[in-house]
């Protein structure tokens, strides 16, 4: 699995797609079944799915795209293609029109269609009663019980989701999708052993294709053992030269390592080569990240400018939003709070005007709160900032989104250490999540304040060797972690 950062609004729930579907004819086989009216149409979205299980996406499309032209009201080829498209007007046609079809397929495929309608609009609970319902229906299908292991690692409930992908791994030894997940979700409770163990038996299930060698690498770079993860992102590489996650792989090994010239000559190439505007949106996103990391804001800044440009170029106002998303969390950590603030509220101008669903827009008018509490904070308007931190906290809570509710309790943590309420800002933060770099420093700073000198390094030191792949965010903590532990 990578984590690449991509703009089609659905991308991020691919992980939710990976399970959803298998080809037996009856409950009675234990198994989902596939809804088509073509047995063609089947067997294209079959090759379809395996390619998604393998990662290797773009080539899915194509079969999608024969399994809908042989079956024009198949759901389960639109589901399955409507985090890949180039643009969220795409990706929402997708989805609006596998949510049309929804009473025209068997149970399993219906709850599977309301559990990614529900994941996209932010409504975690919803998705989880889905999921449930799914399970309770085919408790002996390995891609559901997948599937619900993705849930519990995507709301951070790492045991649940290897109780539910060895499930999976029982019913299905050779299902090769789960033992990926089961890394990933062991790597995040540091069970560095099994999750050395689940990533080299993905390998060895299927050794010609070049995912498992990208997981395998980014576990070896979480690591720091950076040369052998080079070298086995470059062992992926071999297998697909095109499989861009890895060259992004290797891209983060050198911004670890203070390469950062390297990284962007590198970064370069992969701009000149792209195939799509997808693509080239991520190369940007990681050249900013290799700009802040080496404390050039503007240079950084510049390239956030040029992947707005790109979202007009597509005229897809969610693109376009989301790079002045980006552009004000930099403003804002660059302390341009008036500027920052400026440009958060365009964004989710830009954000009205897409063709978003209502529940969407007002998932994105909810997480504004959580800039708006932030700006409010940095200007010492601590009413304010309380105020909307409680009003994010209350949303939050009634839609029992569990990722939404650590944000909510980082703010929380963040408004206490402005405030020097130091045990408020600790007990907050560790409501928080433990996989935000950020998160980390603010304890970091809680623990210095209150004269804990050690264990303030032991957190500083965790942000700056998190080696996780680079965001925004995790690019800001480490440099400002590298800045107290030169003065600690």
């Amino acid at each position: 699995m990578k984590k690449i950062q991509v703009y089609s609004v659905f991308a991020f729930l691919f992980c939710f797609v990976l399970m959803c579907f298998i080809g037996c004819k009856s409950q009675q086989d234990e198994k989902v079944p596939i809804t088509t009216t073509s047995e063609s149409a089947k067997q294209d979205f079959i090759k379809a799915r395996d390619l998604v299980d393998k990662l290797r996406t773009q080539e899915s499309l194509e079969y999608v795209q024969d399994a809908i032209d042989a079956d024009p009201n198949f759901a389960m080829a639109y589901l399955l293609r409507a985090p890949f498209r180039s643009t969220s007007q795409e990706s929402l046609n997708d989805l609006k029109k596998a949510i049309s079809l929804k009473d025209k397929v068997s149970e399993g495929e219906r709850l599977m269609i309301l559990g990614f309608e529900a994941e996209v609009n932010g409504n975690s609970a919803k998705e989880l009663e889905h999921l449930q319902k799914l399970v309770s229906l085919y408790p002996n299908d390995e891609r559901v019980l997948s599937s619900l292991g993705t849930y519990y690692y995507s709301q951070q409930n790492y045991q649940k989701a290897i109780d539910a992908l060895n499930k999976a791994i029982k019913i299905a030894p050779n299902y090769s999708a789960p033992y990926n997940m089961l890394g990933y979700a062991n790597m995040s409770l540091n069970n560095n052993d099994e999750a050395e163990k689940a990533f080299k038996k993905y390998i060895e299930l299927i050794p010609d294709e070049p995912n498992p060698y990208d997981s395998y690498a980014e576990f070896l770079l979480r690591r720091g053992n950076y040369d052998a993860s080079i070298e086995n992102y470059q062992k992926a590489l071999s297998i697909n030269p095109d499989f861009i996650s890895s060259e992004m792989g290797i891209v983060s090994n050198n911004i670890y390592k203070g390469n950062y010239a390297d990284a962007r000559k590198d970064l370069q190439k992969m701009y000149d080569a792209a195939k799509t505007d997808n693509d080239k949106s991520n190369i940007i996103y990681y050249t900013a990240i290799t700009y802040i990391e080496e404390g050039n804001i503007n240079s950084a800044i510049k390239e956030l400018d040029k992947d707005y440009l790109l979202g007009e170029r597509n005229r897809d106002a969610y693109w376009m939003g989301n790079a002045l998303n980006r552009k004000g969390d930099v403003l804002f950590e660059s302390g341009k709070y008036k500027d920052a603030l400026d440009n958060y509220i365009k964004s989710v101008n830009k954000f009205n005007e897409s063709t978003l669903t209502s529940e969407m827009k007002e998932n994105i008018k909810r997480r504004h709160l959580l800039n708006e509490s932030r700006i409010a904070l940095m200007q010492k308007d601590f009413e304010t900032a309380v105020a909307k931190s409680n009003e994010f906290m209350k949303g939050v809570m009634a839609l029992n989104n569990a990722n939404q509710i650590k944000q909510a309790n980082s703010l929380k943590g963040m408004i206490a250490l402005e405030q020097k309420k130091i045990d408020v800002c600790i007990e907050s933060l560790n409501g928080a999540s433990t996989q935000d770099p950020n998160v980390l420093f603010m304890l970091g700073r809680a623990h210095h304040l209150k004269g804990n000198t050690e264990k303030a390094k032991e957190y500083y030191s965790s942000v700056v060797n998190f080696n996780q792949l680079p965001t925004l965010n995790s690019a800001f903590a480490r440099v400002k972690a590298k800045k107290m532990l030169k003065t600690i």
